[in-house]
């Protein structure tokens, strides 16, 4: 049913309200709608934002878009993490009515007689405001106008002159008299806090940090020594003097010895193969355990309590999938898919099969599952983990994910979820939509600024449920960028993910320029670590000069000290007269700083030429010059609205801070 006024188009407003919109702590968060009226009086529209307790946080005016479209927009930061809530309420505005006409009628040299029902309804009107005012002196100022508006000795402009001051209309912008009062329905916004949309993720193998091979020729994947949670605790030195947030640890549960895949994720193990992480159980234990050679749950509590001594927080696989001899297959076989030939369905991602990994199926005992898992969950929150990386959620029900992360946030609202789901845009935006915090992308698969440019905008778009986590490269996935571009690809894809999405991650290995694939063509590893153990010597890389690390230092730096880069909405594409030159940037207007990222996408050749920037987007206004202060080489740039780039493979991107000439 149509309200006094028109109200429609509300935004964010997710599944026709069904699901709630989301944001983190000290987010600015966009609310729009379309309000109008009828005839020529003028209308205005606020958002009243309340926090989860109930109570009003904001009235917040919202400022007219312009260009004809009734679009009305305001920023609301919630300061809490929970469930908030928004309403809209158009208003008839009578004194912005009020100015236009009086200036209007001033203007054509009306008198004041003419205009004396003119300036009682304006008096009246300020007599409202004085009563509205959140103070003293507002009052007496609102009287104060109302009384120079009925003065009939003196003539109209001075009668006009105290209403007509920016300090009075100013006072009648914040204490509006308000008509004919039209709201929206309520509408959802739960907020996370900080890291489910900022945070710069570091993966890695505990049982590959100290692990040691036997150098046999007969069988060069033989451990002599597997690496121990031990091992991964004083490794975590080293991520945290990356600048990394979050060290993630894929599976650390037992490894199954059924179907163990050998090397290269061969059928024939043996004995000595330490199989697929992600093959989890075995008579050892299931989801609930750790790996025997790992160590013991006390080893995890101290990995955990070093973690957040160095400002770091663990991230852990959460894989609903179980090896063939999983303590589950025996005591809930109900709980896989059994073959007509009676043996139960393995794994399969055609062409690659999985022999190793039972899927789960939900559809037998959804109920005795589903309070499984959600036991598991728990038991790792009470261990200290507050992150999970969920792999293949895309394979589950919907329903269930739903649930199941309702469930936990209920309890621990402080629980994070990342979707490993490379699959079809609907089904990743859907599980973002339903409760999961953050996604894995197509960000591995767009090597072209063209590609890139449209696919952030995309992710823009859907900023209000789904936030991207960029991952140049991930155990399963070896992009034939990185194959062939030599060093020069892998730093132009740390700056991509890194200053293109607040959250990104790098997968251990990645420092060290792994790129050899199993085959020509596959996005597989050559000795994958999925399948044995990878020892690295991360430190005399460093010393050789042969790592990225310190540009990967230098990026997380770069990400902590500029606050534009910790937000999702604000990323802005500007256009390059080069096609492999992609230029973008990130201004946040609560602090006033923008950065501006210029980066080639060509790892071969150097490339060069104008490009053109919207100075509108920079936060410095048009037609003005700045400067542009490279934080990679560290060179100051006078730049305007055109400007000539030259980036080759040894400097392939420029990040400059951008600041107002003086």
């Amino acid at each position: 049913m149509a309200g006094r006024l028109g109200l429609n188009f509300v935004h964010p407003v997710i599944a026709h309200g069904e699901l709630p919109a989301r944001a983190v702590v000290g987010e600015p968060v966009p609310v729009e709608a379309t309000v109008f009226g009828e005839g020529h009086d003028a209308v205005a529209a606020s958002v009243v934002w309340r926090s989860p307790d109930g109570k009003a946080a904001g009235f917040n005016r919202m400022r007219p878009l312009g260009g004809g479209t009734d679009r009305w927009r305001a920023e609301v930061v919630a300061d809490s993490t929970g469930t908030w809530t928004y309403v809209i309420e158009a208003w008839r505005d009578p004194l912005a009515t009020w100015y236009h006409a009086v200036e209007v009628k001033m203007d054509a040299g009306q008198s004041a007689e003419e205009l004396a029902n003119d300036l009682e309804i304006g008096a009246r009107l300020f007599d409202e405001v004085s009563k509205l005012a959140g103070s003293k002196a507002g009052s007496e100022l609102a009287l104060e106008t109302a009384a120079d508006l009925r003065r009939e000795s003196v003539d109209l402009p001075l009668r006009t002159t105290r209403a007509m001051s920016s300090e009075v209309r100013e006072l009648a912008h914040d204490y509006p008299v308000r008509e004919l009062i039209t709201e929206s329905s309520s509408h959802e916004v739960w907020v996370d806090r900080q890291r489910a949309l900022y945070g710069a993720w570091y993966e890695f193998f505990p049982r590959s940090i100290g692990a040691e091979l036997a150098n046999d020729p007969d069988d060069p994947a033989r451990p002599a020594r597997h690496g121990t949670l031990a091992d991964a605790t004083k490794h975590l030195d080293y991520v945290a003097d990356l600048g990394f947030d979050v060290a993630y640890l894929p599976p650390i549960h037992p490894i199954g010895r059924v179907n163990r895949k050998g090397p290269n994720n061969t059928l024939n193990a043996k004995p000595t193969d330490t199989g697929s992480p992600w093959a989890i159980g075995s008579a050892e234990g299931g989801h609930d355990a750790i790996h025997p050679e790992l160590g013991t749950e006390a080893d995890f509590a101290a990995f955990v309590a070093r973690a957040r001594e160095l400002d770091l927080e663990v991230a852990l696989d959460f894989a609903l999938q179980c090896a063939p001899d999983h303590p589950w297959v025996t005591e809930h076989p109900e709980w896989f898919t059994t073959l007509p030939d009676g043996t139960i369905a393995f794994a399969e991602n055609p062409p690659k099969k999985y022999q190793d990994i039972y899927p789960l199926n939900f559809d037998n005992d959804p109920a005795g599952l589903a309070a499984e898992v959600l036991r598991v969950a728990l038991l790792w929150i009470s261990r200290g983990v507050r992150i999970f990386r969920v792999d293949n959620p895309h394979t589950k029900p919907l329903n269930f994910w739903q649930w199941l992360i309702r469930s936990i946030k209920a309890e621990h609202p402080d629980v994070l979820f990342l979707a490993e789901a490379f699959t079809r845009p609907a089904m990743m935006h859907e599980l973002a939509r339903i409760g999961f915090t953050q996604s894995y992308t197509y960000f591995t698969w767009r090597n072209t600024a063209s590609e890139l440019g449209q696919y952030g905008e995309e992710l823009v778009e859907a900023a209000d449920y789904m936030r991207p986590n960029f991952f140049p490269s991930t155990p399963d996935i070896l992009n034939e960028f990185l194959v062939h571009g030599g060093r020069a690809a892998f730093a132009i894809r740390a700056v991509l993910a890194s200053m293109m999405a607040p959250a990104y991650g790098i997968y251990s290995g990645y420092e060290l320029y792994e790129n050899v694939p199993v085959r020509p063509g596959s996005e597989e590893y050559l000795n994958s670590e999925k399948y044995q153990l990878r020892p690295r010597d991360y430190e005399g890389a460093i010393r050789r000069g042969d790592s990225l690390a310190p540009f990967l230092k230098r990026l997380n730096g770069i990400r902590r000290a500029h606050p534009a880069l910790h937000l999702l909405r604000n990323l802005r594409f500007h256009y390059s007269e080069n096609d492999a030159i992609l230029v973008f940037s990130k201004h946040d207007s609560a602090t006033g700083d923008t950065i501006l990222v210029a980066c080639s996408m060509d790892p071969h050749n150097t490339r060069e030429g104008w490009v053109h920037l919207r100075l509108d987007e920079l936060g410095i206004g048009t037609d003005k010059s700045f400067a542009a202060a490279d934080l990679l080489s560290g060179v100051n740039y006078p730049w305007s609205e055109h400007n000539f780039v030259r980036l080759s493979p040894d400097a392939p991107a420029h990040i400059f801070a951008v600041h107002r000439h003086l």
